[in-house]
């Protein structure tokens, strides 16, 4: 489990300032990116290589 401490969440510039369903990213650990749910910050996170997430956002943005 990668330890997150001192990570800094950040929301996508697309979403709403109206606290609905988003996820929140910490890409400034070294070797690791996590992603949490924005409405329960103090619960789990996904963690991926930075490798793998670039690979994530690559797909996810050529399907859109």
């Amino acid at each position: 489990m990668a330890d997150l401490t001192g990570a800094q969440w950040r929301k996508s510039t697309r979403s709403s300032s109206n606290g609905g369903n988003c996820v929140e990213v910490a890409d400034n650990l070294p070797g690791v990116v996590a992603v949490r749910d924005s409405k329960d910050p103090t619960g789990p996170a996904l963690t991926f290589s930075p490798v793998a997430w670039r690979a994530f956002v690559a797909e996810v943005t050529e399907r859109a």
